[in-house]
């Protein structure tokens, strides 16, 4: 069954049942359809263009916005509100977008739009009555459904094209690898902007005719409310997210009581927030590995298959292998490459034939620029980014290794390490750590810990205290921010 007509049917299957909460409102399956008609139509009054943009709190108001765009046949561009507006203006420009849905709020926090583009503001829509009703266009597997914009680590954001067969693959995927019935409650606060949020916060209850529960910022306490209120199954959050929660003092193991899944990603989980969770609420979190080119779920760590720091087998019908950095096909427990291929791998990048030529091998597995490990159980394990190893002395030193460590040592909420030129040994290791009030830094002595743990030529040549580690909206850190802040 085609993406929108499938989603569209579960809506209305029943119609009453309450299908989305967000912080505004409760969305009955009904008035998310309705509310999708009369967006529809202002679309269509506004523009003709194939690609839709939107620019949207995590809410509601993105699965309307999703709905109505896809009964066109037209192609969903969500927009990271957080990017600078030079890079919002690239996004805009590379997708030929003219029209945007957004909300007034947005557009006076984070800046208008583009003289040329329209806005179309769903806060100041009427959703009252039933617009004519429509039957969605058909769309094939091959119709392209979502162009998501990378967050340009390097260069620009890169347009991901997604097609439905794409998103309909890993929806299924994680279903089946889950065994997720329709009765699932889902919770999070994850941008919808962002694949992970997309397809596992968004789409799939959707596709399921679930409940999803919305959030549009992180405060521990709102969270701790909505669990007891919602009964959540599953809950998706980013390891920073889930340090706040291990934080907040009005939190007991009730209320992670009906959680099935507890699902950490964007970034990897540090042993305190792992071991925390545990001890203080009798829960194993469950770590997960996607990239938006894989639409974007490749491995999931069930509890059963739980394998401290492994984010789990691969999904049903993907593919993984380990690759040297000269080539070769690696075995068990060797590092190198993390290549993936499956019916959930992108179409390619937007207008970027020769960056999509790059990004796949010669057997059409992608290129992730991930190092990891399979081990003898086919469980998977991330060791850090090739472009981040940092070349000590010829030793290739991953920051991931003296991150572990230096999260370990008493009131360090999270660490960031990154390499910088040095003439004797090409590259050093500095530090940057978060700290919570109660602790006292110490440089000398955090030195001292690692000392303890690593080897010499790892310790931290310089460790600097922050507020706030930068991250991007989904957990990652920013190490080109890091080194912004040693240049000033």
């Amino acid at each position: 069954m085609p993406l929108v007509h499938r989603m569209l049917r579960y809506l209305l299957l029943p119609p009453l049942r309450t299908a989305v909460v967000d912080d505004f409102r409760a969305w009955r399956g009904i008035a998310l359809y309705i509310a999708a008609l009369h967006l529809a139509r202002k679309i269509e009054q506004t523009t003709d263009r194939p690609h839709i943009g939107y620019m949207l709190p995590t809410s509601g108001l993105s699965p309307v916005t999703i709905l109505a765009t896809w009964m066109l046949g037209r192609t969903i561009v969500p927009i990271n509100c957080l990017l600078s507006p030079a890079d919002r203006r690239h996004i805009i420009e590379n997708a030929e977008l003219d029209s945007v849905v957004t909300i007034t709020p947005m557009i006076e926090h984070f800046g208008d739009l583009p003289p040329e583009v329209k806005s179309i503001q769903l806060d100041r829509m009427s959703f009252r009555g039933v617009p004519p009703l429509r039957q969605p266009l058909h769309s094939t597997d091959d119709s392209l459904a979502a162009l998501l914009y990378t967050s340009g680590t390097s260069g620009r954001p890169k347009g991901v094209m997604l097609t439905a067969g794409n998103l309909i693959a890993n929806i299924q995927q994680c279903i089946e690898w889950a065994r997720l019935p329709r009765r699932t409650v889902f919770l999070g606060v994850l941008p919808q902007f962002h694949c992970f949020g997309l397809t596992v916060l968004t789409l799939i209850p959707l596709w399921l005719g679930a409940k999803a529960v919305y959030t549009a910022r992180f405060i521990p306490k709102r969270i701790l409310e909505l669990m007891l209120a919602h009964r959540p199954h599953i809950l998706l959050a980013v390891p920073s997210m889930l340090n706040g929660l291990l934080n907040a003092k009005s939190a007991t193991p009730e209320h992670f009581s009906s959680v099935r899944f507890l699902v950490s990603g964007g970034e990897p989980l540090p042993q305190r927030v792992f071991d925390g969770f545990r001890e203080r609420f009798g829960v194993t979190l469950n770590e997960g590995y996607g990239l938006t080119e894989l639409s974007p779920v490749a491995n999931w760590c069930r509890p059963q298959d739980h394998k401290r720091h492994s984010v789990g087998p691969p999904l049903p019908r993907v593919e993984e292998r380990i690759v040297s950095l000269t080539g070769e096909i690696l075995g068990a427990n060797q590092e190198g490459e993390v290549r993936i291929k499956g019916p959930n791998l992108m179409k390619g990048y937007y207008k970027a034939g020769a960056e999509t030529a790059a990004a796949l091998d010669e057997d059409g597995f992608l290129r992730t620029g991930d190092l990891g490990h399979i081990d003898e159980d086919g469980l998977l394990f991330i060791t850090g980014r090739i472009k981040e190893l940092m070349v000590i002395g010829g030793e290739n030193v991953s920051p991931r290794t003296i991150e572990e460590v230096l999260d370990l040592y008493p009131g360090v909420q999270s660490s960031a390490v990154i390499g910088i030129p040095d003439p004797d040994r090409g590259e050093v290791p500095v530090a940057f750590v978060e700290m919570d009030g109660d602790t006292a830094f110490d440089e000398a002595r955090m030195r001292a810990h690692c000392r303890q743990s690593l080897a010499p030529y790892q310790v931290p040549r310089k460790i600097v205290r922050l507020e706030s580690i930068p991250r991007s909206p989904t957990g990652k850190i920013l190490r080109r921010d890091l080194r912004g802040l040693l240049d000033n």
